[in-house]
């Protein structure tokens, strides 16, 4: 039985072209390892790749790609509308194919004490590989970012889960971890007012009363000057992108905004855009499993 393992990786560099091919480049060396896809973005400043391949190989290209991270990415000298505390920010493992999640634990941690040890980075374990409630929400990791990281670590209860109680001086930190499938999806507004953006995420995102599974933050695409509500989609079967999308179109009337755009950062199942299609065609009685033809030939 074939195991597949999914990684997931944020790079803090969304710009410097060679930088970033040669992590493609890192990646595509490894046996056992396909590089699903590949994106990077400007304004974020930051890069997001896609791989999969058994659960040994998917955890040598993840090591070989933090320490390219730690020796190339310098966070002293980075800037950018995303937040971030490492140079490599987050590492997470997704089961695919006749692999548990208990499974994926197992590799995040394996994969959490390679790279403390051999590129010198302090590693958070977090989702479901978290060894704190506090730590599972990765956004309770990464407050501070880059800059405040060390007076956050210098505290008992953020010493990490493995390597010293110090960031790496320009790598920072990193979160390693197992998941389920995640969506970043962002949604592009008709005005160039961040505050906008900022007020409509707080409404939708979860953790200030909004839509359970839903994580959002305000930023300015500064090459576009549009502001964008930039979310991860943490479950999309509880709460679908259309609904979300739905609610920011409400939102955004209030200030004489409306949406222009949306985007999908990487990969997504392909369940989530059928549930979009299947609520904007207003399809009744819908059998995703009976009436979509590739289910029925794969």
């Amino acid at each position: 039985m074939t195991k597949i393992v999914e990684c997931i990786p944020n790079f803090s560099e969304g710009r410097n072209q060679t930088i970033i091919a040669a992590l493609a480049d890192t990646v595509k060396s490894v046996p056992g390892v396909t590089l699903l896809d590949y994106s990077a973005d400007e304004s974020h400043n930051r890069s997001v790749f896609t791989f999969i391949g058994n659960p040994e190989s998917v955890k040598a290209a993840a090591i070989a790609l933090a320490k390219y991270a730690a020796a190339n990415i310098d966070l002293t000298k980075h800037s950018g509308e995303h937040p971030r505390m490492g140079a490599v920010d987050v590492i997470p493992f997704v089961p695919i194919k006749n692999v548990t999640m208990e499974e994926c634990v197992g590799l995040s941690k394996e994969v959490g004490e390679a790279v403390a040890a051999q590129a010198g980075i302090p590693v958070f374990l977090y989702e479901e590989s978290a060894t704190k409630e506090t730590r599972r929400n990765l956004a309770n990791i990464r407050k501070g970012q880059f800059e405040g990281m060390a007076k956050k670590m210098a505290k008992p209860e953020w010493s990490p889960d493995y390597g010293e109680s110090v960031p790496h001086q320009t790598a920072g930190v990193v979160a390693v971890g197992a998941r389920m499938p995640l969506i970043a999806f962002n949604v592009n507004l008709s005005t160039s007012d961040v505050e906008i953006a900022n007020n409509i995420a707080k409404i939708v995102r979860g953790s200030s009363g909004g839509f359970k599974y839903c994580k959002g933050i305000g930023i300015m695409l500064e090459d576009r000057n549009i502001a964008q509500v930039s979310m991860n989609m943490v479950n999309f079967e509880g709460t679908p992108l259309y609904r979300v999308l739905e609610h920011i179109r409400i939102e955004a009337k209030r200030y004489g905004a409306h949406v222009i755009g949306t985007e999908i950062i990487g990969l997504t199942p392909a369940k989530a855009l059928i549930d979009c299609a299947e609520y904007y065609l207003q399809i009744e009685n819908f059998d995703y499993e009976k009436q979509v033809l590739e289910n029925q030939v794969m």
